[in-house]
C-alpha cells in the first residue's frame, strides 16, 4: 500500500467514481432494456408509449456522455442502434398492412 498522500486521495476518488459511474450505467441499461422490450410489442397504439421510452433512452445516453461514463461514439452507437431497431418495426408494421 502507499503511503504518498496523493496517491491515497487518487484512489479514494477512483473508488468514489466507480460507484457514480455504474450507478449510470446501470439506469442507461435499464433504460435501453425497456425502450427495447417496448418495441417488442410493436403496434400503432403502442406508438406513443414507444416514442417515450427512447426519449428516456436518448435523455440517459447523453446524460452518461455528459458525466464521461460513456464515449461519444458508443453513445452515438446505442442511439443508432435503438433507432435503427425502431424503423425496421415501424417499416414491417406498415408493409403487413
Amino acid at each position: 500500500m502507499t503511503r504518498i498522500k496523493s496517491s491515497l486521495k487518487r484512489i479514494k476518488i477512483t473508488q468514489r467514481n466507480k460507484i457514480a459511474n455504474r450507478l449510470y450505467m446501470s439506469t442507461l441499461k435499464t433504460a435501453i432494456k425497456k425502450c427495447l422490450s417496448a418495441m417488442r410489442r410493436f403496434s400503432i397504439e403502442n406508438m406513443s408509449n414507444i416514442e417515450s421510452s427512447i426519449n428516456i433512452a436518448y435523455s440517459k445516453i447523453d446524460k452518461a456522455v455528459k458525466r464521461k461514463v460513456i464515449h461519444k461514439n458508443n453513445a452515438a452507437r446505442k442511439k443508432q442502434r435503438i433507432i435503427r431497431i425502431f424503423h425496421k418495426k415501424k417499416q414491417d408494421l406498415l408493409l403487413s398492412n
